[in-house]
């Protein structure tokens, strides 16, 4: 017998022994998450981002500069090159952070808005929208969304705000669709209310950041990767300054008409973009024009495949045709043959995801706030599903998961 086990223990704190419970059933879902992943032999997502070799130039420079987070020279780069690449646009500001969430709660933070403010987000979005506004100390609100595009669009937020009186509105790229910058900057000038465009997937495609500005993903899943990250495209000088003030603590580094240089003239966080993740987005972004064209061509095979398998009953997400696509997701009639493909893939080893349920307002955490009525959120929700696509996905694989989609339609 050890000698341990003869002393007597103090007994828990009842919040410590919760505590375990939670670190318990994190890592049992983690377990099952990496079983999930072994049997698919085609998963859903494989990121896809620049080589050593091709990351090698960045790092060398990183290693004679010795200049590693703090607004850098890579982050300088980097925020140069996405500013010219929206010269479409006009003169913009670039802000890099460590994500587009942080972009998204920033960005709000610098409106001043009063606290717990409503702001307008779809329900038809991943979880980060929301949770962003609550970090910003505001109050979600869930709308609708658009019954082709799927998207919230500036008719759908003009009815919200007479409602509810939004004193700003979060519409989303869903799946990378691009907002209507013009309709948008008409929405804002007719009511005042700011546009935060969360354009996470939507690189490529968001080619007008709006009326305040469009903050977007470098997540390794994204078409545009860095492993981590984010950045904001704002026409708005002052906005920007705000932004990359409260991403580095709020500290006053350039204005000593706001305060004392070096002091913490707001409250901010620490949402900065290292060199190392700088260096990563710069590499993407010399892979850029091929990254885009492999999606494009992907994407065109997987569609037609899979309608050719379903009798062209697969509905689409109305986008323009040179929509640089972060995933493949079709609605199907039913919910009742969504679920019968979804089955059917699980059988073959096809990992597949319901983007995106359950809809905000169903999300325990988001589940006591304010939302109008979500039909058609509803409607396609329960009709969707993410299939396998990424870079390198195999024509073979490509067909295989039409096959099995098409099974769902079998009398």
């Amino acid at each position: 017998m050890r000698v341990a086990s003869l002393i007597a223990q103090p007994a828990e704190p009842a919040e410590h022994a919760s505590k375990l419970g939670s670190d318990a059933d994190e890592r049992a879902r983690a377990a099952e998450l990496s079983a999930r992943a072994a049997r698919e032999r085609i998963p859903l997502m494989m990121p896809s981002l620049p080589t050593a070799r091709e990351l090698l130039p960045y790092l060398e420079r990183i290693d004679a500069a010795r200049w590693y987070s703090n607004f850098g020279p890579l982050v300088s780069e980097f925020e140069a090159r996405i500013a010219a690449s929206f010269a479409s646009a006009g003169p913009v500001r670039v802000v890099s952070l460590s994500s587009c969430t942080a972009g998204i709660e920033l960005a709000l933070r610098a409106l001043s808005l009063p606290a717990g403010a409503p702001i307008l987000v779809p329900a038809l979005t991943f979880i980060a929208t929301a949770s962003a506004v609550r970090c910003a100390g505001l109050s979600p609100v869930v709308a609708d969304v658009d019954p082709d595009n799927w998207l919230l669009t500036p008719e759908i937020a003009r009815a919200a705000v007479r409602t509810i009186g939004a004193r700003a509105v979060v519409p989303v790229t869903t799946f990378g669709a691009d907002q209507d910058g013009e309709a948008w900057n008409a929405f804002a000038r007719d009511t005042g209310v700011p546009v935060i465009i969360d354009a996470a997937a939507g690189f490529g495609n968001q080619r007008d950041p709006g009326p305040t500005c469009a903050i977007f993903s470098l997540h390794a899943t994204k078409p545009l990767a860095a492993g981590e990250g984010g950045f904001v495209v704002t026409r708005d000088a002052a906005l920007a300054h705000a932004i990359r003030r409260l991403s580095n603590f709020g500290i006053n580094l350039d204005r000593p008409n706001d305060g004392p240089i070096g002091t913490a003239v707001a409250t901010g966080t620490n949402a900065k973009l290292s060199e190392y993740h700088a260096a990563v987005a710069l590499a993407s972004l010399d892979r850029w024009p091929d990254i885009a064209a492999e999606r494009a061509t992907l994407y065109a095979h997987s569609v037609r495949a899979a309608q050719a398998a379903c009798g062209g009953r697969l509905a689409l997400q109305a986008a323009a045709p040179d929509t640089v696509r972060s995933v493949c997701a079709y609605r199907f009639p039913t919910p009742d043959q969504r679920d019968r493909a979804e089955a059917a893939c699980k059988q073959r080893g096809i990992g597949t995801r319901r983007w995106y349920l359950p809809t905000i307002d169903r999300q325990p955490a988001f589940g006591h706030v304010a939302h109008l009525p979500t039909p058609t959120a509803d409607y396609v929700g329960e009709r969707l599903l993410g299939v396998p696509f990424y870079p390198g996905l195999a024509p073979a694989a490509i067909d295989e998961i039409a096959a099995t989609l098409g099974t769902a339609f079998a009398s």
